[in-house]
């Protein structure tokens, strides 16, 4: 199985980043983007990639751990950022050093579960919203969600989520996620 840990925005901080991507896409050039649709939005802490299915139990009791460990925070989606020429996101604000630490705990189980994880990098917490394979100016991008500011909710659960990659080979096909398991963070179970 592909497997990531993640958080997942609210129901309504996707539609407030719904608003601001539907100026984004009304920018020139944005249609040779790759919008990334809206039940795919969610802040990557740790990518697994194929994991065995007889490792997951052992790496759900390890992210457990790490959930019971990591108090609920605050957060909300706020401006914009790119990673190079290929990739646009959506920023974080908030307190984003206990996401760092959850996402610290959750490589960390990873790697204690037997998942080759590759070099660690400090995490920067994003949301992808459009890709190119090609290089693209995402400058325009950018500057348009530099005012965009959701409204703050609570992050009180980490989840395991699977990835399913296109398989059909149609344009425009998107991966599709599944939560396979669900922790809720510190004291709010």
């Amino acid at each position: 199985m592909r497997l990531f840990a993640a958080v997942l925005p609210p129901d309504h901080a996707c539609r407030e980043l719904a608003s601001a991507v539907d100026r984004v896409r009304s920018l020139p050039g944005a249609d040779a983007l790759r919008w990334t649709p809206r039940p795919g939005w969610h802040f990557t802490l740790a990518f697994y990639g194929e994991v065995a299915e007889e490792t997951v139990p052992e790496l759900s009791e390890r992210l457990a751990r790490a959930a019971r460990r990591t108090d609920s925070f605050p957060l909300a989606l706020r401006g914009g950022g790119h990673f190079g020429d290929r990739a646009l996101w959506a920023g974080a604000e908030g307190d984003v050093g206990t996401m760092r630490l959850l996402a610290e705990r959750t490589e960390a189980a990873g790697r204690k579960a037997g998942i080759e994880m590759g070099e660690h990098r400090r995490y920067h917490p994003h949301l992808s919203i459009a890709r190119t394979r090609r290089p693209h100016d995402l400058r325009p991008y950018v500057a348009e969600l530099r005012h965009f500011a959701g409204s703050e909710w609570t992050v009180d659960e980490l989840r395991l989520v699977r990835s399913r990659l296109p398989v059909s080979g149609v344009r425009g096909e998107q991966p599709r996620y599944e939560t396979v398991a669900r922790w809720p963070l510190g004291g709010a179970g």
